[in-house]
């Protein structure tokens, strides 16, 4: 039986944060903004605002942008692709756990064409067997469902087991192991709880896959 590795996208196969950080710039200059603006908008996206439409909705009111919060944030959609890259020493990972036999797919939360284009763009799109987004499958990590969705797409089943790897401790951590997964968490150190329950604890996603090859 050939093993299952699951990966979450954002700031596990890419670094989203860096992505961000780059955007931030543009966006600033664009609306002329300055300096100042770029550390505000780092600042709210570390407070938390996954849900875009609030974190554009606060954008528009704190600087008083002539643009609809829903524009500011296709714009925002159509160019984080371009902005996002994953590291040739990721994509060789990959293929090295399918060389060996792994069935490998992405889980991830997000709109369709957010998450599609930066899995195509990146190139993560040839380096995995499948992906299931929340965007396109209506079903948001934790739920079990969207992890069943990746598992089947890849030729397996759930119930006999597999991994999830990802930087989330309540999407991906606590969703996967809902789902009877073994997890690897990659500690950005943006979480400060002890109690993270995961199976491997790593900083980077080499040392996930690294995990996993030994444990074939």
């Amino acid at each position: 039986m050939q093993p299952l590795a699951l990966f979450d996208l954002d700031n596990t196969l890419v670094n989203l944060d860096e992505a961000f950080h780059v955007w931030a710039g543009e966006f600033t200059d664009e609306h002329d903004l300055g300096r100042e603006a770029v550390d505000w908008l780092l600042a709210l996206d570390r407070a938390g605002y996954p849900h875009r439409e609030v974190f554009f909705t606060k954008i528009r009111d704190r600087f008083a942008l002539p643009e609809p919060a829903d524009e500011l944030w296709s714009r925002y959609r159509q160019r984080m692709p371009y902005l996002v890259h994953c590291r040739l020493e990721v994509l060789e990972g990959l293929a090295r756990l399918r060389a060996s036999g792994w069935r490998v797919a992405i889980v991830t939360n997000g709109t369709a064409d957010n998450q599609l284009g930066k899995i195509q763009r990146t190139g993560l799109a040839e380096a995995v067997d499948a992906y299931a987004l929340s965007g396109v499958e209506d079903i948001r990590k934790p739920d079990s469902g969207l992890f069943e969705i990746a598992a089947k797409r890849c030729g397996a089943v759930l119930a006999d087991g597999g991994w999830m790897v990802g930087d989330h401790l309540v999407a991906d951590i606590g969703g996967g192991r809902a789902a009877g997964l073994r997890t690897i968490w990659i500690d950005r150190g943006t979480w400060s709880s002890d109690d993270h329950g995961a199976d491997h604890v790593v900083s980077d996603v080499i040392e996930a896959m690294e995990i996993l090859r030994s444990w074939q």
